[in-house]
């Protein structure tokens, strides 16, 4: 059988600006319930090449973004202190919305035995959606933290939660995984 793993995604200061002030520590709680259930966590962060060389401006997301932001040398872009990776957790950087663009995610999960994705991060409308629609695709068992995703616009997210994501994914919230994983045990 297959492993879990918890992917903590886009938690990074330039994100969080956007997101409403009790959402990290539901992020957080996320990282913890799974670190205490010996669920592997991978960090996914965007990060694009100095002056953007890899964003095409046709792109409307990055091709209109300041050449600054996002970089190895930007100090919004890093993960936020309180989710940091703890020692020994994989850090994955995409260059698009999707957890799995221009990285090796896929070669990673394989590797490690990785059947069945929970997300957590921002946006639900970004990363949380066309992760969560890549996974399914590439027959992965995906999970969505409800309560661990959020986006700029509340009716969004829950329409994306309740609507889209739950016909093609699980949906539950942090307290409803911690308890089936407390079953699984």
């Amino acid at each position: 059988m297959s492993r879990t793993a918890l992917l903590s995604m886009d938690l990074q200061p330039h994100h969080l600006d956007h997101m409403p002030a009790d959402y990290l520590p539901r992020a957080v709680h996320a990282l913890d319930t799974a670190r205490t259930a010996g669920v592997p966590v991978i960090h996914v962060a965007l990060r694009l090449r100095p002056g953007h060389v890899d964003a095409h401006p046709r792109n409307k997301i990055f091709g209109s973004l300041p050449s600054h932001l996002f970089t190895a040398d930007d100090p919004g872009a890093a993960i936020h202190p309180d989710a940091a990776p703890a020692e020994g957790e994989i850090v994955v950087h995409k260059n698009r919305v999707s957890a799995f663009a221009g990285n090796n995610l896929q070669q990673i999960l394989a590797a490690q035995d990785i059947g069945h994705l929970v997300l957590a991060g921002i946006s639900t409308g970004g990363i949380v959606l066309s992760t969560a629609l890549q996974a399914a695709d590439l027959d992965y068992r995906v999970t969505v933290l409800s309560d661990a995703c959020a986006d700029p616009s509340p009716a969004l997210h829950h329409t994306l939660v309740n609507d889209l994501l739950a016909r093609r994914c699980e949906v539950a919230t942090v307290a409803e995984w911690a308890r089936a994983l407390s079953t699984a045990s």
